[in-house]
């Protein structure tokens, strides 16, 4: 079964070459889910400053897990306020939906370039729960992907719950635990696409990666799973663990194929000290 994002149509290869060039906000719009587009436009709403999508979020309950941003529209609207006027670039390039949850992966440009993850919560319409994870752009990396491009395409959409149960299983026995005998039961091998923008595709590359950062005493843990989200042929985890000894979020997302998990991306943010939250609802909180 498969979610269609793009018209399907017979098109040539110049038509082709032309849809790869057109956001997920455009091709994607017809076939998204309301609650999806809601998220787009909220999203977005940070580079226009329009007022209309912000009206999804439900004004007396609204739950912020960003630790620089404080609880409710109040503090949504001061982070806003904190951008200069008219800098903000917002370009969605994928958005998922599984239950009450909505999550997107998101090119940034505030401060400065970032990749982002946002996760929402929707009660009776309203989105009343927020959670994200920022890194700064880095890459290409050593194949020359991006921490963005790569398929956008759900697939598969009966395969949910097995897909989401593998990559919670490879989270736990590769990430948590080491087991990293089992690796080449979970990973497609050197067909395995890589967008971390430090490590290189395949087995191979993922090897090299962890060598090398051995070699330079960088450690890197994940101590616990807090959340696993999936539909179809994609996977979003979130695990708080250490990156050179500090404490760290990372959001990994996969794209699975034929029981074989075949493609990643992921963010990396550092958990600031407790002294420095706006919030008191931690990074976690599922």
């Amino acid at each position: 079964m498969m979610k269609l994002k793009l018209a399907g149509r017979a098109l040539s290869a110049a038509a082709i070459a032309m849809v790869t060039l057109v956001t997920l906000a455009t091709a994607q719009e017809a076939q998204l889910t309301t609650q999806e587009q809601q998220v787009i436009d909220l999203l977005k709403a940070i580079e226009t400053g329009a007022s209309e999508p912000v009206g999804v979020i439900n004004p007396d309950q609204y739950t912020q897990h960003n630790l620089s941003a404080a609880d409710g529209l109040a503090g949504f609207g001061a982070l806003l306020s904190a951008l200069p006027e008219g800098s903000a670039r917002v370009n969605t390039v994928r958005v998922f939906e599984d239950g009450n949850y909505v999550f997107a992966h998101t090119e940034y440009d505030f401060f400065g370039p970032k990749i982002g993850f946002d996760i929402f919560r929707f009660e009776n319409g309203q989105i009343v729960e927020h959670w994200d994870n920022l890194q700064e752009t880095a890459g290409p990396n050593p194949s020359g992907h991006t921490m963005t491009d790569g398929d956008t395409e759900v697939t598969d959409l009966d395969q949910t719950e097995a897909n989401k149960a593998l990559v919670a299983a490879f989270v736990d026995d590769i990430l948590v635990n080491g087991r990293m005998e089992k690796l080449t039961g979970y990973i497609d091998g050197d067909n395995y696409i890589q967008h971390n923008p430090q490590i290189a595709d395949g087995l191979s590359g993922l090897g090299a990666a962890l060598e090398a950062m051995a070699n330079a005493g960088i450690t890197m843990k994940y101590d616990t799973v807090h959340k696993v989200l999936g539909e179809g042929n994609f996977v979003l985890s979130v695990s708080e663990g250490t990156f050179a000894g500090a404490p760290t979020s990372f959001y990994d997302l996969f794209r699975v194929a034929d029981g074989k998990i075949v493609e990643h991306w992921d963010t990396i943010e550092t958990i600031p000290a407790q002294s420095e939250w706006k919030n008191q609802n931690g990074k976690f909180g599922f």
